[in-house]
Protein backbone atom coordinates (compact mmCIF):
# COMPACT_ATOMS: atom_id res chain seq x y z
CA UNK A 1 0.00 0.00 0.00
CA UNK A 2 2.36 2.87 -1.14
CA UNK A 3 1.55 6.12 -0.08
CA UNK A 4 1.34 8.70 -3.49
CA UNK A 5 4.84 10.88 -3.63
CA UNK A 6 5.73 13.90 -5.98
CA UNK A 7 8.55 16.33 -5.73
CA UNK A 8 7.81 20.03 -4.89
CA UNK A 9 10.27 22.94 -5.60
CA UNK A 10 10.31 25.94 -3.12
CA UNK A 11 11.11 29.49 -5.28
CA UNK A 12 12.52 31.33 -2.50
CA UNK A 13 13.06 35.07 -2.70
CA UNK A 14 16.56 36.31 -1.80
CA UNK A 15 15.21 36.95 1.84
CA UNK A 16 14.63 33.74 2.74
CA UNK A 17 17.75 32.19 1.24
CA UNK A 18 20.47 32.50 4.32
CA UNK A 19 18.83 29.69 6.11
CA UNK A 20 19.16 27.27 2.93
CA UNK A 21 22.86 28.38 2.63
CA UNK A 22 22.00 30.73 -0.63
CA UNK A 23 20.04 28.68 -2.56
CA UNK A 24 17.20 30.32 -4.15
CA UNK A 25 14.92 26.55 -4.67
CA UNK A 26 14.68 23.38 -2.40
CA UNK A 27 13.24 20.30 -3.15
CA UNK A 28 11.06 17.96 -1.10
CA UNK A 29 9.35 14.50 -1.65
CA UNK A 30 5.43 15.17 -0.59
CA UNK A 31 4.15 12.18 0.49
CA UNK A 32 0.28 11.77 0.84
CA UNK A 33 -1.95 10.89 4.37
CA UNK A 34 -2.72 7.40 2.67
CA UNK A 35 -2.58 5.64 -0.62
CA UNK A 36 -6.08 7.16 -1.61
CA UNK A 37 -5.10 11.11 -1.07
CA UNK A 38 -2.40 12.95 -3.36
CA UNK A 39 0.17 15.05 -1.48
CA UNK A 40 0.09 18.68 0.00
CA UNK A 41 0.93 21.56 0.51
CA UNK A 42 0.78 20.88 4.29
CA UNK A 43 2.96 17.68 3.62
CA UNK A 44 5.33 19.32 1.74
CA UNK A 45 5.90 21.96 4.15
CA UNK A 46 6.29 19.16 6.33
CA UNK A 47 9.34 17.73 4.45
CA UNK A 48 10.34 20.98 4.59
CA UNK A 49 10.34 21.09 8.02
CA UNK A 50 12.54 17.88 8.45
CA UNK A 51 15.17 19.24 6.16
CA UNK A 52 15.45 23.05 6.92
CA UNK A 53 13.64 23.67 10.10
CA UNK A 54 14.88 27.29 10.46
CA UNK A 55 13.16 27.95 6.77
CA UNK A 56 10.12 26.46 7.86
CA UNK A 57 9.34 28.34 10.85
CA UNK A 58 9.60 31.79 9.10
CA UNK A 59 6.95 30.30 6.88
CA UNK A 60 4.40 28.77 9.13
CA UNK A 61 3.40 30.03 12.89
CA UNK A 62 3.47 27.75 15.77
CA UNK A 63 -0.04 26.41 15.11
CA UNK A 64 1.23 25.26 11.58
CA UNK A 65 -0.63 27.91 9.30
CA UNK A 66 1.19 29.82 7.06
CA UNK A 67 2.14 33.38 8.63
CA UNK A 68 0.36 36.31 7.61
CA UNK A 69 3.25 37.80 5.78
CA UNK A 70 3.67 34.83 3.88
CA UNK A 71 1.43 34.20 0.17
CA UNK A 72 2.59 30.89 -1.57
CA UNK A 73 1.66 30.43 -4.95
CA UNK A 74 1.70 26.96 -6.23
CA UNK A 75 2.38 26.69 -9.98
CA UNK A 76 1.24 30.04 -10.24
CA UNK A 77 -2.26 30.20 -8.74
CA UNK A 78 -2.47 31.76 -5.08
CA UNK A 79 -2.69 28.40 -2.73
CA UNK A 80 -5.78 30.42 -0.54
CA UNK A 81 -7.59 29.59 -3.61
CA UNK A 82 -6.61 26.18 -3.96
CA UNK A 83 -7.53 25.52 -1.01
CA UNK A 84 -4.56 26.37 1.55
CA UNK A 85 -2.55 24.21 3.28
CA UNK A 86 -4.54 21.57 2.10
CA UNK A 87 -4.44 22.38 -1.28
CA UNK A 88 -3.16 19.06 -3.84
CA UNK A 89 0.24 18.99 -5.43
CA UNK A 90 0.34 18.59 -8.65
CA UNK A 91 3.97 16.12 -9.79
CA UNK A 92 6.61 18.27 -10.32
CA UNK A 93 4.74 21.32 -8.50
CA UNK A 94 6.32 24.79 -7.84
CA UNK A 95 5.47 26.58 -4.95
CA UNK A 96 6.79 30.05 -4.85
CA UNK A 97 7.17 31.81 -1.60
CA UNK A 98 6.73 35.81 -1.38
CA UNK A 99 7.00 37.66 1.92
CA UNK A 100 4.98 40.27 1.61
CA UNK A 101 6.01 43.91 0.62
CA UNK A 102 6.49 46.76 3.42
Amino acid sequence: MARPVTMVVFVLPASLRRWVSGRGEVAVFAVGDDRDSPPTLRSALEALRRSHPLLEERLRDECGRIRRHISMFVCGTHSRGLGGLDCAMPPGAEVYVLPALA
